[in-house]
């Protein structure tokens, strides 16, 4: 029996224009819920700005946003693992050095931080995946811990600038998950560890677990689900581990998947009071 479906966003349940299927999506919302499925966006995504793509539907969604550092659940944060501040300051200090054309994004429990400098085409693209962002002069006035260190490459050298971060492997987390992105979060931290964490309090098994995604940031996210499921626009190598290969994120073959899964399930019953609140919300 499926009890947990998780998805990527982008490039995975998300189109190419950045959005989804509303309509679709409330059907399938609404055979999740009489099925008794958890709904999980696993994504490099602002926690908030899932949030705020999926309005008032997001309340309860389990979100594991900003690189699934953190798992967010009706407005609360559930878990999150942090990146120490020293040694934050430190990577992105080689990361300036290495390029001055890349965007860094600093994300704290405040929100992610870019400096001032950057270009109103790059602030666009931040605004993208980040709902509540701020400017700064200069990285070394952050003091806090860090969520995650994301870096955006409009000339697509992500891959390379991986490789010559590498050294901080032993402390943090490095994953290019396509040419023009980097996250960076703490050791050990990845989309597997912390699906394995919501799997933990959900009292959910990886035979129970469904999971959809496209890059190289999915790898581990495909190991915690029996029903792991490339997109056809995937990267190759994640379509190689993946047990299924389903449609395009642009033919809503996230969506179309879950039903054909979904369906054939008995319907669970929940208090006709409970399921209603679920469906309006």
């Amino acid at each position: 029996m499926i009890k947990l479906i998780l998805t990527d966003m982008d490039g995975t349940f998300l189109n190419s224009r950045g959005d989804f299927n509303r309509t679709l999506y409330k059907e399938v919302k609404e055979l999740m819920v009489n099925k008794g499925v958890t709904f999980a966006p696993v994504s490099g995504k602002q926690c908030e700005r899932v949030e705020e793509l999926f309005g008032e539907d997001a309340n309860d969604l389990w979100i594991l946003g900003d690189s699934a550092t953190r798992i967010k659940h009706q407005g609360e944060f559930i878990y999150e693992s942090l990146l120490e501040n020293k040694k934050g300051l430190s990577i992105i200090s080689e990361l300036e050095k290495i390029s001055p054309t890349h965007t860094i994004i600093a994300c704290t429990r405040q929100g992610a931080i870019t400096k001032s400098t950057i270009s109103p085409e790059e602030a666009q693209i931040v605004r993208g995946s980040y709902a509540n962002v701020k400017q700064i002069s200069s990285f070394s006035e952050i003091t806090d811990d860090f969520i995650k260190i994301t870096v955006h490459d409009p000339e697509l050298r992500c891959f390379e600038t991986k490789e010559k971060i590498a050294h901080f492997a032993d402390s943090a987390y490095i994953v290019a998950s396509e040419a023009a992105w980097i996250d960076i979060a703490n050791v050990n931290v990845h989309k597997g560890t912390t699906v394995e964490q919501l799997q933990k309090i959900l009292n959910v098994t990886p035979q129970e677990t469904v999971a959809f995604g496209d890059g190289y940031n999915d790898l581990e996210l495909m190991i915690r689900a029996d029903y792991s499921f490339a997109v056809r626009n995937a990267v190759d190598e994640l379509k190689e581990i993946a047990h299924f290969i389903t449609g395009t994120n642009d033919q809503d073959a996230v969506m179309q998947t879950i039903i054909k899964l979904v369906s054939l399930q008995a319907d669970v019953k929940l208090p006709l009071n409970e399921k209603r609140s679920l469906l309006k919300s």
